[in-house]
């Protein structure tokens, strides 16, 4: 059964800050453990992230992918807002994401998921959304983002 991994990387991109999630695909393994039956799903991990941007613009709280070993795109993870913001909205939008020197991969262009939090008009202050990633062979992550409004200069903290 193959492995799946989780990887967690910021980098800075068109003056924004970038949070990237990766769940690349790890090889498969043995014949005899391909045949075996399988084990039971690994139980549901939980992350805290956290962001920071403007009043009423939209701020990137997120970024889903799936990156195959031969730098190809693999099966998109499954996004569900679990606990919505108090004082907003979270929208998911479908976009192409290109990076460098990612593991083996000295150039890779692949489809994933953005995930945005615009607030409230008049809103200030600290929120939070809770987002379940569903991977696929079965893994989830509960992600708990907590969003920091009109608190100086925007971008994504991980």
């Amino acid at each position: 059964m193959p492995a799946w991994m989780y990887m967690s990387r910021c980098f800075r991109g068109f003056g924004l800050a970038i949070g990237i999630v990766v769940a690349a695909f790890a090889g498969g393994a043995p014949a005899a453990a391909q045949n075996a039956v399988p084990a039971t799903p690994a139980p549901n991990t939980t992350v805290e992230r956290s962001a920071k941007g403007p009043t009423a613009k939209a701020i990137q709280i997120g970024v889903y992918l799936n990156v195959q070993p031969d730098c190809t795109s693999g099966t998109l993870p499954a996004i569900r807002l679990v606990a919505p913001p108090a004082n907003g909205t979270v929208t998911l939008k479908r976009g192409k994401v290109t990076a460098t020197n990612y593991k083996q991969c000295l150039a890779l262009e692949v489809p994933g998921f953005i995930a945005f939090y615009q607030s409230k008009p008049d809103f200030v202050g600290t929120d939070m959304a809770i987002i379940e990633v569903k991977y696929p062979q079965g893994r989830t992550e509960l992600q708990r983002i907590t969003i920091n409004v009109g608190t100086g200069p925007g971008g994504q903290k991980i």
